[in-house]
């Protein structure tokens, strides 16, 4: 996992230009830090080989063969590409935490445990609103 300094990306835009560019409830979890309820998200069930990217800028974030079945109501993947997801620490709602965002645009994911499958037991829990989905061809 790579931090980032949350102030500085390479695709950036105002709020207004977000608030276009995504939906409602897009803007609320990238960009405001909210979260999807449990269960809620078709992406949670997707099988098929392919590659889930940020909905927000478009970055490749996780490929299929690293998404694995939690139980927590979430889409989950154990590794990440390479260098698509920083972290940050988060501390609100009196915890820590470590959040996930897109490398790209800063974009709020989810949160990264350590309770995750080998090879590197992480677990990165991610808002399926959004990811878009790319099928194999």
């Amino acid at each position: 996992m790579t931090t980032f300094n949350e102030t500085s990306f390479p695709f950036t835009l105002s709020d207004a230009e977000w608030r276009q560019r995504l939906t409602p409830d897009q803007f609320a979890i990238l960009r405001e830090h909210a979260t999807e309820a449990p269960g809620t998200c078709a992406l949670n069930h997707e099988k098929r080989p392919g590659s889930f990217s940020c909905a927000g800028c478009g970055q490749l974030l996780f490929v299929t063969s690293t998404k694995f079945e939690s139980g927590t109501g979430w889409p989950s993947f154990n590794d990440p590409i390479d260098g698509a997801v920083g972290t940050s620490v988060d501390r609100s709602y009196g915890m820590i935490r470590i959040e996930a965002h897109c490398s790209n645009c800063g974009g709020h994911l989810g949160h990264v445990f350590e309770d995750g499958p080998p090879p590197t037991g992480l677990r990165y829990c991610i808002n399926g609103l959004v990811l878009d989905f790319c099928p194999a061809t």
